[in-house]
C-alpha cells in the first residue's frame, strides 16, 4: 500500500514539473515567419485560381456589351416616362389647388369677408 502512496506522489511531482517547464510561444515560429508562410500560400493560391479563368471571346463581350446598353437605355427611359407622369400629375394638382384658392378668394370678396391676401406682405 506504501508503494502505491508512493508512486501516485511520485506521479503527482512528475505532474507539477511538466506544468512548470516552458513551452515554447508559438510552436510554428514567431510571427514574422507565419507571416511569411501565410502570404506565400496566398500568393500560391491567386496563381492556381488565375490559371482556371476562362476569358470570353471578343464576340461574346461584344454581345454582352451590346445587351447591357440596351437594359441601361430601357430603363432610363422608364425613369424618364415616370418622372414626367408625376411631373405632370404635380403640376395638375397645383392647377386646381390655385383654381379652388381663387374661388374661395372670389367667394370671400362677394360675402365681405376679409381675403387672406390682404395679411400677406
Amino acid at each position: 500500500m506504501a508503494k502505491k502512496e508512493v508512486s501516485q506522489a511520485a506521479e503527482k511531482v512528475a505532474a507539477a514539473e511538466k506544468k512548470k517547464e516552458k513551452k515554447p510561444a508559438n510552436p510554428n515560429g514567431n510571427i514574422f515567419v507565419r507571416a511569411g508562410k501565410a502570404i506565400k500560400k496566398f500568393c500560391k493560391d491567386i496563381k492556381g485560381e488565375i490559371k482556371k479563368i476562362v476569358w470570353p471571346d471578343a464576340k461574346t463581350v461584344l454581345k454582352s456589351t451590346a445587351i447591357v446598353l440596351l437594359v441601361v437605355a430601357i430603363c432610363g427611359l422608364v425613369i424618364f416616362g415616370i418622372d414626367e407622369l408625376l411631373s405632370l400629375g404635380l403640376s395638375e394638382l397645383q392647377d386646381v389647388a390655385a383654381k379652388a384658392s381663387a374661388e374661395t378668394t372670389t367667394t370671400a370678396a362677394n360675402t365681405g369677408m376679409i381675403s387672406p391676401n390682404l395679411f400677406i406682405g
